[in-house]
């Protein structure tokens, strides 16, 4: 989605959580937090509520041969997906922001933080190649600490710029649960993906929901 690579890297800090003061009833929710059942993917330790209109796409670390995110695109926006172990007490995101900024500078890019719907968010311009061509893209990143994991989104397309656009992604993102399972992790490790099943196999890794 985005061509600038960043890394979650323990600082050594523990810091307190970072989410939306509703997020145990509005989303992003934890498996444990829902309540009727909805129609949903299932990409293993992440469940994502399908729009019509919508594509979605498991990208793929081809060396170790796994999922490494989702993304959702849906009229001119997208929305990466990650979702990392967390400790229990302690959240992440206060400590990640500061090193996804330095990581996009160092790459020639322009990041700063500002307040979003979220809390605190990354809004920056990054450096993109298309075609043997240099261009820029602007994205936000966006973090959300919940109960023993991380999720954090990647907007980019008209959502990075555009109110209204930004609020359907918004609405995608908090419809998003989290299945962090009982499988001991260390913090900050990506929780398994995978693909999910449809009746017809799709290209590989992508489905339209």
């Amino acid at each position: 989605m985005t061509d600038i690579q960043t890394t979650i890297q323990d600082s050594g800090v523990e810091y307190p959580k970072s989410a939306p003061a509703n997020r145990a009833t509005e989303g992003p929710l934890d498996d444990s937090e829902t309540g009727a059942v909805k129609p949903s993917v299932d990409l293993g330790s992440l469940r994502v509520e399908p729009k019509r209109g919508m594509q979605l796409k498991l990208e793929v670390e081809k060396t170790a041969n796994r999922a490494v995110a989702v993304t959702l695109e849906y009229d001119e926006s997208t929305l990466q997906l990650q979702p990392f172990a967390a400790p229990r007490s302690s959240g992440l995101w206060h400590g990640i922001r500061a090193q996804i900024m330095e990581q996009i500078l160092q790459q020639g890019g322009k990041a700063v933080e500002q307040e979003g719907p979220f809390g605190p968010e990354v809004s920056a311009v990054v450096p993109v190649q298309a075609g043997g061509k240099f261009s820029t893209r602007p994205v936000r990143f966006v973090g959300i600490d919940g109960p023993r994991w991380f999720l954090r989104g990647v907007i980019a397309g008209k959502a990075a710029i555009d109110a209204d656009a930004a609020e359907v992604v918004h609405q995608m993102l908090r419809s998003v649960v989290v299945v962090r399972g009982t499988t001991p992790m260390p913090p900050r490790d990506l929780l398994p993906l995978r693909v999910p099943a449809t009746p017809t196999a799709p290209e590989a890794g992508q489905t339209e929901a």
